[in-house]
């Protein structure tokens, strides 16, 4: 299983966030998108706000990564303002 994992550093407004996710955040083929509010952390200050994308396989994830739909979301995240901690690609073992 892999994950796209997308950490902000602030919470986005519900109104744009939720235009984002209809227009970006869909990955095809089984893809899953799940996102929410960040409640804490263990040691320190926590992220504001957590989204991950998850794929079945590698192949799945590397056709997403290059998509259109990806660096779009990417450029409408910069355009919003809103402020990402980072974006990382996980394999779960």
């Amino acid at each position: 299983m892999y994950r796209i994992v997308i950490l902000y550093e602030e919470v986005p407004d519900a109104e744009g966030y939720a235009d984002h996710v209809d227009r970006f955040c869909q990955p095809p083929d089984g893809g899953v998108f799940r996102h929410g509010r960040v409640t804490g952390g263990a040691i320190g200050d926590a992220h504001a706000y957590y989204a991950e994308f998850e794929f079945a396989d590698k192949q799945a994830l590397d056709e997403f990564a290059r998509s259109e739909q990806f660096t779009g979301a990417g450029r409408d995240v910069m355009e919003r303002g809103w402020k990402l901690s980072n974006v990382e690609f996980v394999e779960l073992t």
